[in-house]
């Protein structure tokens, strides 16, 4: 029967150590190169010792050699130096490149703003390698999302809770949600809306779990009424062409919605009606160079899009 020579767990360190000792030849030289205290390095040796059946060390007079199996797995302690030097490096590189491929995902409303900007302002050598993807999510599932993409654009109210601790965010847009009407309704006329005003009408708004829901349960509390919801549609540029088409009032968003000639938005008074747009991601991800890049691209974005609106405040009449 044939006895493996591990027979446990050995670690960097003791390779380093056993290296280091069989170079030297002494614990006290060992301890002063590795930067230890020589009862450190006599002890991560008996560790090792204990996890191989042959002997690794002998005494040559007043010197600690090393066998001929000690010998053998120096040699190894060298390949695996060499591996993790070729790791370390490879990593740094990876993390320094400002080229290598970021993933990002975003709501329709949000990916529909930010993707062309990003496209453009990130073409050519010396990018980021973008890969996109739009996600039509209920805001709570948000954050697992930052387990398959670099980046998240998510969305949230002002007044509902913050992301969990665990991710880092950073809100891009605190965008406006203004009521859309068709250009001809009588209550085009008016510069501002109140929730008694839009009480009565039917309503197009978006499925349970969906922030803006909570907005126009917000209106329905104002106005002290229950509203009629007719339609349930979460994609906005649909909500556009089903408000044109006389199905009822919509919540849409000032910014980053597709404008549409045949509707006006109109601000609401008397609740809170904004959202954030917020961009999520684990930690670790920013220690990439182009993730950083991507980032900086996005809050220019967001700029850009803000700056669309003329520099208005929340009471700008729009169109």
């Amino acid at each position: 029967m044939v006895k493996h020579l591990y027979t446990g767990a050995v670690n960097e360190r003791q390779l380093q150590i056993l290296r280091e000792l069989g170079e030297s030849g002494s614990v006290t030289a060992t301890a002063e190169a590795l930067m230890m205290t020589p009862s450190a390095v006599s002890q991560q040796l008996r560790l090792l010792q204990r996890s191989i059946p042959v002997a690794l060390t002998e005494r040559d007079g007043r010197r600690l050699v090393l066998t001929d199996a000690g010998q053998a797995l120096a040699g190894v302690a060298i390949e695996v130096e060499t591996a993790l030097a070729r790791a370390r490096h490879t990593v740094e590189e990876f993390v320094g490149r400002p080229d290598a491929g970021v993933s990002v995902a975003a709501f329709p409303s949000a990916a529909a703003a930010f993707f062309p900007l990003l496209l453009l302002g990130l073409d050519g050598p010396g990018h980021p390698r973008l890969s996109l993807a739009d996600e039509d999510v209920a805001q709570d599932r948000f954050p697992r999302l930052t387990r398959d993409y670099d980046l998240v654009l998510a969305h949230r109210l002002d007044q509902a809770p913050p992301w969990p601790a665990t991710l880092t965010a950073g809100t891009l847009l605190r965008e406006p949600l203004d009521v859309a009407l068709p250009a001809g309704h009588p209550l085009a006329a008016k510069r501002r809306l109140t929730p008694r005003d839009v009480a009565g009408q039917p309503w197009i708004t978006v499925h349970d779990g969906f922030p803006l829901l909570a907005i126009v349960d917000a209106i329905a509390a104002a106005a002290n009424r229950r509203l009629d919801i007719v339609h349930r549609i979460n994609e906005f540029t649909v909500a556009a062409e089903a408000v044109a088409a006389g199905g009822g009032l919509a919540l849409m968003p000032r910014w980053t919605a597709r404008p549409h000639p045949a509707l006006v938005l109109r601000p609401l008074s008397g609740v809170h009606a904004r959202r954030h747009i917020d961009v999520l991601h684990r930690p670790e991800r920013a220690a990439r160079r182009a993730v950083r890049m991507v980032l900086a691209a996005l809050r220019g974005a967001a700029e850009t899009i803000r700056s669309r609106d003329g520099g208005a405040g929340s009471g700008a009449y729009v169109r």
